[in-house]
């Protein structure tokens, strides 16, 4: 069942350390076949070297296993509620990658200070609160993706532009379009949170980008005129520009 799905989910998971995103096992990938309404995700605490493809897991979007002889990550509840109410991903990353994390812990956005960022991100990457006692005790992962959901609810963002939030006092969820982009964008969230966090240090001034460059840096990637890259008409005679 979803064997390509499993060899992309399987290749996903094994960038996470090789990108130098996770630690252990701190670390999840997810992809889902949005016609048969199932998802494909890591076992849970399966050292990444000991991976194969085989054993990625088959669940429905109500975390129930539909296929495999091993847990589905313990992130499962939230890869579920996040399927459910961001209808156009395709596929999930959690880490705990350390620079994203010293912002979840201080329970900041990852301010949008740099044009590394606004390349993929289109502002600030919001940080949601911190799950209460009852939340946690009750159905933590579950409740997890409920404050992001509501955290972009809350701010009216669209997780198309803004693929990744962190949870306070936990760490940093991305997605996109397939299993390979939602790594991409873990990537590429763990290396703002680095030049953000060293802007703050070096400045106390605001530091934001004005919202002309965010836009131009944003929108040359994904507007509808992007130039960006091999594949679009505009990037054929954007040099003719120079």
């Amino acid at each position: 069942m979803l064997e390509t799905l499993k060899q992309r989910v399987y290749d996903a998971n094994m960038q996470l350390p090789k990108l130098g995103l996770v630690t252990f096992t701190w670390g999840n990938v997810s992809a889902i076949d949005r016609q048969q309404g199932l998802f494909v995700i890591k076992p849970s605490g399966v050292a990444y070297e000991q991976l194969r493809p085989q054993d990625m897991v088959v669940v429905n979007l109500q975390g129930q296993v539909v296929e495999g002889d091993l847990n589905p990550s313990s992130d499962t509840p939230t890869h579920a509620y996040l399927y459910r109410h961001f209808l156009t991903i395709g596929a999930i990353t959690h880490t705990h990658s350390p620079w994203a994390v010293a912002f979840a812990a201080a329970e900041m956005d990852i301010p949008a200070v740099s044009t590394t960022q606004a390349d993929t991100f289109y502002g600030d990457i919001p940080c949601a609160p911190a799950l209460n006692e009852q939340q946690i005790n009750t159905a933590y992962e579950l409740n997890t993706g409920k404050v992001i959901v509501d955290e972009f609810n809350k701010r009216q963002l669209d997780p198309d532009a803004v693929p990744a939030v962190l949870v306070s006092q936990h760490g940093p969820f991305t997605w996109g379009e397939s299993a390979e982009k939602s790594v991409y964008n873990a990537k590429v969230l763990e290396v703002s949170a680095e030049i953000a966090y060293h802007s703050l240090q070096l400045t106390h001034h605001n530091s934001h980008l004005p919202q002309y460059l965010l836009d131009k840096h944003y929108y040359r990637k994904h507007g509808q005129h992007a130039y960006y890259g091999q594949h679009s008409a505009e990037a054929k005679g954007h040099a003719a520009h120079a």
